[in-house]
């Protein structure tokens, strides 16, 4: 609280850093109760000179929150620099943009949340509340504003296992942040003995007993019969992004992909009239549309029953105009025809396309993806029949982390499983692939639903309605999965409701922040 200067903002900087131990692929959630206790007593320090403006008064949280979102999402975003790499030194100069200047962007959502908690500060124990609504709200901001980047929400932070993932379909992930700031910043309350500590602390043990408990109690249930007469082998090619799109690799590739499509199942696979073969994100190394010998390839080596859903380029083309290019999910029936596509609808701002594209193509700005143009985005979003299968939701690399964009499903109509399918080789051996297969897994417990999950380089992983892992292959693996497909649990509050819980536990935080302030500027007066 004392701190000032250089000293408050590394100090704040470092409890964020810190924090980020809580992600994958580290998983100790402990951490928080480090962290936010020292972001508390730094918010309790930074009051601003008597007389001016309440905002003005606040102003100094604002700075300790900058700092301290700063230190998170260097510390949980610098692996970005590493697809600026890829293709050598042409897109080297963004790197300082990518490590420092996005986390210095999102780091201002942080500092206002810690600016509106200030303005509802008690400086006793129900403060942790106003922390809790303040930057919870500031998190459901930047998941939304600009397209939104809601990667690596703190809520994020209290879900490392199955066993505490399973409230997420009771309340959503925005409701876990909220509550988890409240519960890492109890430890702050050691300091001070002020009237109502033994009350929060107390309602901060029934919230982890009950985060417990349902997990333990949800998981207890027996596990829900697999579909019948589905088998899933999704294909984990391994390949390399500077190979990827390399001309002179685009063979290999294709006969990489068919000859793990082919290859063997083990004694254990699964057998079933039904396969549903997976490709990763762009798996085809050229425009699918325009080779009809690999058309052909892919009806030689698919079996009588097979359904290929694969990640492809997908083309349309109109007289006069520009093609327009989509990152798409093509249904591939066993004579190698396309039945069905999907489109990606939240692209990547930057790598896949250029916002104010004019503008910035005359100051010599370009997307990362090499398309005329970029990417453009899909229409709608809906569920993707497959005769003999349940029905599949498709989710496009890190579509998969915003789950407000799922809800309601498409049509009311209820899938039988999510597919994700990604390229995280961008990011080679770095957190990034942990941490996007984390958030794909926790939005899948949300909707009670199964996750498929085909990855380039990895992860690729198949998990139940409960997140709980059935097959897959680690980062940096090539080769197959043969899993069966696990069943669709029911409609969970989530996925019925939506955010509605988050905005009433807001609302109840908000309040009593409000109200404890409120006394104690009566009770100084």
């Amino acid at each position: 609280m004392l701190l000032s200067g250089w000293r408050r903002a590394l100090l704040a900087m470092l409890a964020g850093a810190v924090a980020t131990l809580a992600l994958a692929p580290f998983n100790i959630p402990a951490v928080g109760f480090l962290s936010f206790p020292v972001l508390v007593w730094l918010i309790d320090g930074a009051s601003g000179e008597p007389g001016r403006s309440a905002l003005r008064r606040a102003f100094p949280a604002f700075r300790i929150g900058w700092c301290f979102g700063f230190g998170y999402f260097v510390g949980g975003l610098w692996w970005l620099g590493s697809a600026l790499l890829v293709d050598g030194p042409e897109f080297a100069w963004a790197l300082p943009l990518a490590v420092v200047g996005l986390p210095a962007v999102l780091a201002i959502y942080h500092g206002l949340g810690c600016l509106l908690a200030r303005l509802a500060w008690s400086g006793g124990p129900w403060r942790l509340l106003a922390l809790a609504a303040g930057l919870s709200a500031a998190e459901v901001a930047r998941g939304t504003l600009f397209t939104g980047f809601p990667w690596n929400e703190i809520g994020v932070m209290a879900v490392p296992v199955p066993l505490l993932m399973q409230v997420l379909a009771l309340v959503g992930l925005h409701a876990m942040t909220l509550l988890a700031i409240f519960v890492f910043s109890l430890p702050a309350l050691v300091v001070g003995r002020r009237r109502g500590r033994g009350t929060v602390v107390v309602l901060g043990l029934v919230l982890v007993a009950a985060q417990v408990g349902y997990g333990a109690w949800r998981l207890a249930a027996p596990p829900l019969p697999p579909v019948d007469g589905v088998a899933l082998r999704i294909v984990q090619p391994n390949v390399l992004q500077g190979q990827k799109w390399d001309p002179a690799e685009a063979e290999r590739i294709f006969s990489r992909l068919l000859e793990l499509t082919d290859a063997a199942a083990p004694a254990d696979a699964p057998a079933a009239p039904r396969r549903l073969v997976i490709w990763p994100e762009s798996a085809f190394p050229f425009i699918l549309t325009d080779r009809p010998d690999a058309v052909g390839a892919l009806a030689q080596t698919l079996r009588p029953g097979d359904t290929l859903l694969a990640g492809a380029t997908r083309v349309e083309e109109a007289e006069g105009e520009l093609p327009r290019f989509y990152n798409a999910i093509y249904a591939i029936g066993e004579d190698g025809v396309v039945e069905d596509a999907a489109d990606k609808i939240h692209l990547v701002p930057f790598g896949e396309y250029l916002p104010y594209q004019a503008l910035l193509e005359s100051w010599g700005f370009s997307q990362v993806a090499k398309l005329p143009g970029g990417f453009s985005a899909g229409a709608r979003r809906r569920v993707i029949d497959v005769d003999g299968s349940p029905g599949f939701l498709p989710v496009i690399c890190y579509e998969a982390i915003f789950q407000d964009e799922l809800v309601p499903l498409p049509d009311g109509e209820r899938p039988g499983f999510i597919l994700n399918v990604t390229n995280d080789a961008w990011y080679g051996r770095t957190p990034g692939p942990y941490q996007h297969q984390r958030q794909a897994m926790l939005t899948a417990v949300a909707l009670g639903l199964p996750l498929v999950r085909a990855a380039n380089t990895g992860i690729s992983v198949v998990t139940d309605a409960q997140g709980r892992p059935q097959a897959g292959l680690a980062l940096g693996e090539g080769g197959t999965v043969d899993a069966a497909l696990p069943g669709a649990g029911d409609e969970t509050p989530f996925a019925r409701f939506g955010n509605v819980p988050f905005a009433v536990l807001w609302g109840v935080a908000a309040l009593a922040s409000l109200a404890a302030a409120r006394r104690r500027s009566r009770d100084t007066a």
